[in-house]
Parts: C-alpha cells; sequence; structure tokens
C-alpha cells in the first residue's frame, strides 16, 4: 500500500513478503500429510473469503490425495472472534484448523475479544488478494468515478458494506480510499456484515450503496451481470475483468487482504509439523495451483513462526490503524 496521507503503520502490513518456497517432504498420505479426523472451522457464515478458502483447501487436498473427508464446518459470531475462542479453547487438538485472515486481526480489537491471535498456533498464510468494489446490475453508477463523485458530495448517504467488522480489510479499504479522496473517514456511513455471504445478500438487494470485498467471493456473481465490478483496490488490474485500479481513478491507494491458517494452543511439535507438512504439501499440489487462478489469489506463503511474526505486527499496526481512525 502506498497511502502515505493516511496510514503509513500499514504499508508494511500489506506488502507481499517473498519467501522462497519450502521442499515437501512427499505428497500423498504416504508422505505423512493425512491426519484423520481433520476439521476445518470458519468463523463466518458460507460464501465469505474463510468459507471459500477452507471448502477449496479441503477438497483440493483430498484430490490431490493429501488427506481423507476433511470436515468444513461454520461456526459464525463477532467478526471471527467466536470461532478464535472456539479454537483457543481446543488446546491440544491437533486435528482441527481456523481459516482467517485480516479480519479477525481487527475483529479481536474492535470486539475487545478475551482471546487473541496470540493465544492460537499459527500453520501458515496461504493467500493474497485485492479487495474490489461492486454495486448491483440495477445501480446507477457505471463507473468507479461515477461513484467516488457522490461519494465525495454526501459520503453517509452511500453507506458502503464489508464482509468484516472495523480494522477488518473490507473496512479499512474504504476507509483509505475516503481518505485519499478527501473524505473524513470518520464520515464514511459503513455498514460491516459476517462474511461476505450475509454482505452479498445487501449489495444485491441495495441495502448498501456498494460493497467491498474479495474477489474471489463474487467472481460468479460478476461473470454472470448480477454485480457489476467497478474497482480493485491492487497494484495492477486483475486479468480478465474490466476494471480499473484505484490509482487510475486517482486515489493513491493499493491494498489487498490475506488469508491463512491457524490451529488451537498447546499441540506438540510433531502435531505443528504434521499440519504445516500438509499445507505446504497442498500448496504445492497442481489441484491448489489452480485454484489459485480460478480465484484469482496469488501465493503468499508463510509457515510456522514466520507466520506468527508476521501476525503480530499485524496486530500492531492494526491497533495503529484504529486509534488513528478514532475507533
Amino acid at each position: 500500500m502506498r497511502t502515505r496521507a493516511l496510514l503509513s503503520p500499514l504499508a508494511a502490513a500489506v506488502v507481499v513478503l517473498l519467501v522462497p518456497p519450502l521442499i515437501t517432504t512427499g505428497s500423498g498420505t504416504s508422505g505423512g500429510t493425512n491426519i484423520p479426523g481433520l476439521r476445518f472451522m470458519v468463523p463466518n457464515t458460507p460464501g465469505g473469503g474463510y468459507d471459500i478458502t477452507a471448502r477449496t483447501a479441503a477438497k483440493n487436498a483430498e484430490d490431490a490425495g493429501l488427506n481423507h473427508n476433511i470436515e468444513v464446518f461454520n461456526l459464525p459470531g463477532a467478526g471471527g472472534t467466536v470461532g478464535l475462542s472456539r479454537l483457543v479453547n481446543e488446546r491440544g487438538n491437533g486435528k482441527l484448523a481456523m481459516s482467517m485472515g485480516l479480519g479477525v486481526v481487527g475483529a479481536v480489537h474492535t470486539n475487545h475479544a478475551p482471546s487473541t491471535l496470540a493465544d492460537a498456533t499459527p500453520i501458515a498464510r496461504l493467500t493474497e488478494e485485492p479487495d474490489i468494489v461492486v454495486v448491483p446490475k440495477n445501480s446507477k453508477y457505471k463507473t468507479f468515478d461515477q461513484l467516488l463523485a457522490d461519494w465525495k458530495k454526501k459520503p453517509g448517504a452511500l453507506p458502503v458494506g464489508g464482509g468484516s467488522s472495523a480494522g477488518g480489510p473490507d473496512h479499512l479499504a474504504p476507509m483509505l480510499m475516503a481518505r485519499a479522496a478527501g473524505i473524513e473517514p470518520k464520515s464514511v456511513n459503513y455498514v460491516p456484515f459476517d462474511g461476505g455471504g450475509e454482505l452479498l445478500a445487501s449489495v444485491l438487494g441495495g441495502k448498501v450503496k456498494f460493497g467491498v470485498s474479495g474477489l474471489g467471493e463474487y467472481r460468479d456473481q460478476i461473470e454472470s451481470g448480477e454485480l457489476r465490478l467497478l474497482a480493485v483496490t491492487g497494484p495492477e488490474r486483475v486479468r480478465g475483468f474490466d476494471a480499473p485500479t484505484l490509482k487510475e481513478s486517482g486515489l493513491e491507494v493499493e491494498f489487498t487482504n490475506w488469508r491463512g491458517l491457524m490451529a488451537p494452543p498447546g499441540l506438540s511439535e510433531t502435531q505443528r509439523d504434521k499440519l504445516i507438512r500438509l499445507v505446504r504439501a497442498l500448496r504445492h499440489s497442481k489441484e491448489w495451483k489452480e485454484s489459485l487462478r480460478t480465484n484469482g489469489w496469488d501465493d503468499a506463503w508463510l509457515p510456522g513462526e514466520k507466520y506468527g511474526r508476521f501476525l503480530k505486527s499485524e496486530d500492531e499496526r492494526v491497533d495503529t490503524v484504529l486509534k488513528e481512525l478514532g475507533r
């Protein structure tokens, strides 16, 4: 991100960390990746980015022969912190992992959650993607410039919806957009939803004037024409979609979101390493690489302790961001 006018501390939080690929110890269950009874928890509603990531990872791991019968279940609430509390309470359970991302980092702060990510075991950061700005097909806004012009005039009259609590990616992106456009962030009418599934219904139903979310969550609706894609928040246009970057529209903003996996606290080194080994093998599978292409995700691999240090820096920077926004 290059939005110096607002949040220089956040800039480092969205820079892609280039980590050399680790060599897998082998694919398939014979390589020691199979964890019988493995479950992936999604801490928000079906249809959101965490949900799509978890279900895609589970299916790809099974199709690649890395693991069998991975159960995926949803436990929504409080921006992902209900799921985080459940994860922390599953101490020592090496057969549970939670799909999460920047949204949970922010929700811990805004919901004053009793459990934090420092209480859990970091497994790996997996993906990174830009956010997108969308409107329903019947919206009067055909371009981002048209939307921006009205937003500048009466920011409170154009509610923007996001699939994360304050401090999450879908909140931070429009706040950055507003500041770059000369709009006071406190005047923005941001409406949070518990995941992209809930947000989609509100965008399509006209309850918010525009939505900010991940491309992978709404690709199908954009391609079918239900949603109109107005802009992407990343540094480049997304191949296959006719939508400008924010910088092309005159806003000095670049923003990307990330997602990864966490496990309960109290795992043995063997339990933790086996989860990391499974996810590493998944990352190198042709099935996962194809899913990255299909969903518009970038590989953002960062395992174990390196991921833990990244999470700590994210937590500190989101805290700074929220204070600067007066939250």
